[in-house]
């Protein structure tokens, strides 16, 4: 039963490279001079307007949405016109992108050098370019890829370079300190929004009017991140709607006939920043952004990160999604340059929307099969927990651990994390080595989340409940809404999640369902607790949570330090012979470093 999960989960493998052409190839056997200076004649929307980086920062300053925003402002503050004026100058200075071709050229030729260099491959679905042209000529187009790496926005701008697609204009954040490199990026498209926001009515207005200006000039796609940041776990993140309520307004307010939506699935063999990623969720310092962390990041050019695989999705016409779900006439007679507070129709129609669009880049990420092994590695802690053998054939996974030889290696025939062997030492270092390379390979387990999330919910809550189908689906609503901060559930949703997981274990073989009843069968209860044990540390991370609800400031002041103690104690559990205490301790040890950043955030 459990080869029918595994056969499920390498379909979209398969499917994803039935039509996917590889962007190396040709530039391993041609001339990367060649190609950067290559006849470059992209598709334009129909409607476009001659538009340079210069006249659309006039055009923003001079709307009637900045005259009407800068007047507002100046009567809450005692400060003249012309000084708030000047003060949006420097802010749309500091955000505005200079997009010219010559950069791009620069920087095609750089990646190209780059990226054969690191990646054994670069797929590409070719029907999804083909989408993509005629929906850049027919509307306005927003590009909302999955974010999970620093080389998203390069590998994805590479690619329309490739395939003579307009480069897109991308918001981007930081990378304002090293100079050279943002000049670059800034020359190649991208437009750059400040970390923190606030209440600055001004920025705001800047930022609102720039993206809404681009796209009713037919300026260039606009690229953004529904997530709002990387994701560090390789989960999907709840979407943030800050941008795409800016999209969404143009066209409510008929400054566009309609915008096309394309969700972009992006996903890596290896990235390149994983270790970063680790040491983000352990709360470690973050490397500050200087040419010198650029020039010593060089190292990664002698290393292999295998194969990136890029999935465009189906174009979404927004004009379609808005149908039936927004009243339009209430922006009849609303005068288009006067801001407006989204209504809770608007916001529940964008984060139904966000929601929608983390969906489908979902459906589309093609699982490597390194993500399987991580998945089986991480749980045979629990597996074996339970007195069972696992038999690791050395062929199946030797070509993905070589790839990832940094985290897992095959020692005497057994397939283990590197760092498994001193997980027993008492040394900071050692204890922070280990920490560093599990949560490397759940970030990979945690790829595959989407597939198991609700039919997990609902082995969960057939093992509270085992009666009827109604409260069966209570307690699946009730947890489906306790891990909502957690993972991306379209809003209103419940039943029909409830119902295609139960559907899914019964293709598993796990339940027979009745009209009245939902049972185990004679395997259920093995596959309940694979699918189970994929879902046990975020259970514990949340008992964790639980227990110390009261303990609020102790909590966010929790130190390494102090996790430290915890596990130099446990140690001396050991020398004293409670070794099953100490297990414990030292699992509650990482477990702490693990959700430490949970906690804070959910300010607990």
């Amino acid at each position: 039963m459990l080869s029918g999960v595994l056969y499920i989960l390498q379909e979209p493998l398969l499917i994803g490279r039935d039509d996917s052409d590889d962007v190396l190839e040709k530039r391993r056997i041609s001339s990367d001079l060649r190609f950067a200076l290559k006849t470059y004649s992209p598709v334009i929307y129909k409607s476009a307007s001659p538009c340079t980086s210069s006249m659309l920062k006039s055009i923003v300053l001079g709307s009637n949405h900045m005259n009407h925003v800068i007047c507002q402002v100046q009567d809450s503050i005692v400060e003249g016109s012309e000084t708030f004026r000047k003060k949006a100058t420097m802010i749309l200075e500091e955000m505005a992108d200079n997009l010219h071709l010559s950069a791009i050229r620069l920087l095609a030729f750089i990646l190209s050098k780059v990226f054969k260099r690191v990646f054994r491959r670069i797929r590409v679905n070719t029907e999804g370019i083909e989408r993509l042209k005629k929906a850049l000529s027919d509307n306005p187009v927003v590009l909302l890829p999955n974010h999970r790496s620093y080389m998203d926005f390069l590998i994805l701008s590479f690619v329309f370079y490739t395939y003579d697609l307009n480069i897109p204009v991308i918001a981007a954040r930081g990378l304002l300190e090293i100079k050279i490199l943002s000049t670059i990026l800034r020359r190649s498209g991208a437009f750059y929004i400040r970390r923190e926001i606030g209440t600055n009515k001004l920025y705001w207005a800047v930022l609102s009017e720039y993206v809404k200006t681009m796209l009713r000039m037919g300026y260039a796609p606009i690229e953004f991140y529904v997530e709002g940041a990387r994701s560090r776990s390789f989960k999907s993140l709840l979407p943030k709607l800050g941008l795409l309520n800016i999209v969404t307004d143009a066209f409510l307010k008929k400054e566009v006939a309609d915008v096309t939506l394309v969700p972009i699935s992006i996903t890596y063999e290896r990235p390149v920043d994983e270790t970063l990623h680790a040491h983000d969720l352990l709360g470690l310092p973050k490397i500050k952004e200087s040419m010198w962390a650029l020039f010593k990041a060089r190292k990664i050019l002698g290393q292999d990160f295998g194969t990136s695989s890029i999935h465009l999705g189906e174009p979404v016409s927004l004009k379609a999604l808005v149908q039936g779900d927004v009243n339009l006439s209430q922006y009849n007679l609303d005068h288009r340059h006067i801001p407006h507070r989204p209504s809770q129709e608007i916001k529940a129609f964008l984060h139904h929307t966000g929601c929608r669009m983390i969906h489908l880049q979902e459906e589309n990420m093609v699982i490597s099969p390194f993500v399987l092994v991580a998945t089986i590695l991480m749980l045979r802690y629990y597996v074996l927990s339970c007195g069972v053998c696992i038999d690791w054939p050395e062929a199946v996974v030797v070509s993905s651990i070589s790839l990832h030889r940094n985290i897992v290696k095959i020692d005497n025939g057994k397939t283990m994390l590197v760092q498994e062997q001193q997980a027993d030492s008492s040394t900071d270092k050692h204890l922070m080595q280990y920490a560093v390379t599990v949560l490397t390979c759940s970030m990979y387990r945690n790829q595959i989340l989407h597939i198991f999330v609700r039919p997990a919910l609902a082995a969960m809550a057939l093992s509270f409940t085992n009666k009827t189908q109604k409260e069966i689906f209570i307690c699946y609503s009730f947890l489906q809404d306790l891990f909502s901060s957690e993972f991306v559930f379209l809003p209103g949703n419940a039943k029909q999640d409830f119902e295609e997981a139960c559907h899914r274990l019964s293709e598993w073989g796990a339940v027979q369902i009745s009209k009245q009843n939902i049972e185990l069968t004679e395997t259920g209860p093995l596959v309940i607790f694979f699918i189970l044990s994929i879902f046990q540390p975020f259970l514990e991370g949340y008992q964790v949570c639980s227990i110390l609800k009261h303990c609020t400031r102790i909590l966010r002041n929790y130190t390494f330090q102090s996790i430290r103690l915890i596990f130099r104690l446990s140690s001396n559990f050991v020398s004293n012979a409670h070794g099953r205490v100490a297990l414990v301790a030292q699992r509650s040890a990482v477990l702490l470093l693990k959700t430490r950043h949970l906690c804070l955030e959910f300010h607990i």
